[in-house]
């Protein structure tokens, strides 16, 4: 069956991944907005703390989004019988990572914490965020394995509703565990931190019972819980890795951004954390249609079509691009009534309106950036998309190491670092499509 790569099979595959992430973010948003109105200590230290969870989480994020290629690369050369098994073999992989991050987040983090963060508050209230959503790492990682099944395969509408159910629950707990409401203990951040470990562990659930009713098990041979077979595993690991790599560094050097705003000041890193959830609203459409471009890279390429690579990204571009300016369209006119939405603090209003604007504009740079970069890792070249996103992040880093540290610009100047993370990534990433030989790649 060959894959349709036309505008519509794009964004079928695309929307419900969006739907999804955008109940994913109103966990976000919630989250943020709540503890804004708890204290600016308790915005900054999840700032701090969320970062660096999922700076932890990408590594399995990245083993994810492996699977999802080559899940999709199976089903392009219409071998379903070997989905399955590599199904299990990611979860295989999964649960024993998932173990060893709890470790590392329940006994590590503290100590790496204290030496990052400058602030004693900051620190205090970072650590307990941690110590409680350290507990959602298992139930993570098979959400992780569920999403690249069904993105893999094409069937994406699950997303959305398993991220709905996920936001539903998280708002209710976090209303009620923050703030001590419905006769629940009153735990500030805590309460946030555990809100999201309980919409993990409903999603999971979610994941479970639907593909037991609805996905012809038998057909993908899912859940055959066979002896690890090596040559597969291997295979799984060097697409994976790389992307795993790529992703934690990823996270790591945002992570490294919010620790270097923090020492310029308290206010200004609550700030950075009202943009930075603004900032991944925005970017909702450009991850979605980012995942939609590995899918249908991988699976053509199976297929025995190569040359329609670039069809699809530029054609994808130009959806994930659309889908951006609408929402920047929108939200320029509003940017006090949004930044309100996480805070009622005047001051802490109009220092955030400049930083907005400038968001504003490097969020339209990302649909191509982000959509040539998943372009690379859909044609099977996992290590090579990690060697430029390598190189791209030692200069942006280092770029908000100048801007911070030794020119000590304000807080709107230093979000102009993205401009140059964005253009550097879409150069790179397209050079690469154009010049590199890829279409040979096998996974």
């Amino acid at each position: 069956m060959k894959t349709k790569i036309d505008s519509k099979s794009i964004w079928t595959i695309a929307y419900p991944i969006i739907l999804g992430s955008v109940a994913q973010n109103i966990i976000s948003v919630t989250d943020t907005a709540f503890l804004g109105h708890l204290s600016e200590t308790a915005l900054g230290a999840a700032a701090i703390a969320t970062i660096f969870y999922f700076a932890i989480v990408m590594l399995v994020w990245g083993f994810g989004l492996g699977t999802q290629i080559v899940i999709a690369r199976r089903v392009g050369e219409q071998n379903y019988t070997l989905v399955g098994k590599t199904f299990i073999h990611a979860f295989y992989f999964l649960m024993f990572s998932g173990v060893l991050l709890f470790g590392f987040m329940e006994f590590q983090s503290p100590s790496l914490l204290k030496w990052m963060v400058s602030s004693d508050a900051i620190f205090q209230a970072s650590n307990d965020y941690i110590s409680y959503r350290a507990w959602g790492i298992l139930f993570a990682c098979v959400n992780l394995l569920f999403r690249a099944f069904y993105i893999g395969i094409a069937k994406t509408k699950v997303i959305s509703w398993s991220t709905g159910v996920m936001a539903v629950v998280n708002v209710f707990f976090d209303y009620a565990l923050i703030f001590g409401n419905f006769g629940l203990p009153e735990m500030g951040i805590k309460g946030a931190a555990l809100a999201s470990v309980f919409a993990e562990f409903t999603a999971m659930i979610f994941f479970i019972v639907f593909t037991l009713r609805k996905i012809p098990i038998a057909h993908y041979d899912l859940f055959h819980f066979c002896k690890i077979d090596w040559p597969l595993f291997s295979r799984l690991i060097k697409v994976s890795f790389p992307i795993m790599i790529q992703n934690f560094l990823a996270l790591s050097c945002w992570f490294v951004f919010f620790i270097l705003v923090e020492r310029m000041g308290e206010h200004e890193l609550a700030i950075s954390n009202i943009i930075r959830s603004i900032y991944v609203l925005l970017m909702v459409p450009v991850w979605a249609f980012g995942s939609a471009v590995n899918t249908l890279v991988s699976q053509v390429i199976g297929e025995g079509f190569p040359d329609k690579v670039m069809l699809i990204i530029w054609r994808t571009i130009k959806l994930s691009f659309l889908s951006v300016f609408a929402l920047v369209g929108i939200s320029i006119f509003i940017p006090d009534l949004i930044i309100s939405i996480y805070t009622d603090n005047a001051l802490l209003i109009e220092h955030t309106r400049p930083v907005v604007y400038v968001v504003f504009g490097a969020s339209l740079l990302f649909p191509i950036a982000i959509t040539l970069f998943h372009g690379i890792s859909g044609t099977g070249r996992t290590f090579h998309a990690m060697l430029v996103e390598v190189v791209v992040l030692t200069f942006y880093l280092g770029a908000v190491y100048v801007l911070t540290q030794v020119l000590q610009v304000s807080v709107s100047e230093v979000w102009l670092s993205e401009y140059f993370y964005a253009i550097f990534l879409g150069t790179a990433s397209l050079l690469y499509l154009k010049y590199a030989k890829w279409r040979g790649s096998v996974v």
